[in-house]
């Protein structure tokens, strides 16, 4: 330890990070943004109209990631978890008001993610137009895939965002169905937030979200980017 480092009160936390296929370094996660509703169909599926709302944004801490591989564990306080499978933007190099036609360079890699949700909380929050913390950022509420890089896999624009619970599919959309673009949300995140390389942004989730019980085994993918697979216990 040297003279000028700081002395904590007690053990910072570890940092929070996700492998990088093909690599041996792994990305350190500074936050997680998510998108709300941005597929038309879950929208509506929500009791929204998709035509008359602007992305809008909330957050989980990046502690909340869950490891690929490991287990989600049913979450307490609540009787109706649901899934959200989504396709997951990794930053690279950040920003303020980054523009639109920029703003793909500003990406590391993609991965794949759920959003899990205590529906129940979620929906009294939003009765009583409080923030939505207690549904969206529990304890191991986005368990993730990998990262792939932009180097391996590009830009996908398409690919089928699915998600199977026990072998019997319950959402199946494609990435060329999300309302804001992968480019344009990071240049809507951009102008509300700063971005930072370590950035996670989840872009949304397709229709057919739906509960989980303990012992189910779930199975999401974004097709061409990665996978996670896990039990619910």
């Amino acid at each position: 330890m040297t003279d000028n480092a700081p002395d904590y009160a007690f053990a910072p936390a570890p940092v929070v990070s996700l492998p990088i296929e093909g690599h041996a370094e792994r990305f350190p996660v500074r936050r997680i943004y998510c998108v709300g509703r941005n597929y038309a169909a879950h929208a509506v599926e929500m009791g929204h109209d998709p035509d008359k709302e602007p992305p809008f944004f909330f957050q989980k801490p990046a502690d909340t990631i869950v490891q690929p591989g490991a287990d989600f564990p049913y979450p307490a306080q609540s009787s109706d978890v649901h899934f959200e499978m989504e396709h997951v933007v990794a930053i690279g190099t950040g920003g303020a008001d980054i523009p639109v036609e920029t703003a793909l360079d500003h990406v590391f890699g993609y991965a794949a993610g759920l959003d899990m949700t205590r529906r129940d909380l979620q929906g009294a929050a939003k009765k009583m137009g409080r923030p939505w913390e207690v549904g969206k950022a529990f304890e191991s509420s986005a368990p993730m895939s990998a990262i792939r890089t932009v180097a391996d896999i590009g830009h996908p624009a398409r690919g089928a965002v699915r998600l199977w619970v026990n072998g019997e599919m319950r959402q199946d959309g494609d990435l060329d169905q999300l309302i804001w673009k992968t480019q344009e949300v990071i240049a809507h995140l951009s102008a509300l937030f700063t971005l930072a390389p370590g950035d996670l942004i989840m872009t949304g989730t397709p229709a057919g979200v739906g509960p989980v019980a303990r012992g189910d085994e779930m199975v999401g993918e974004v097709e061409g980017i990665g996978r996670v697979e896990l039990r619910v216990v």
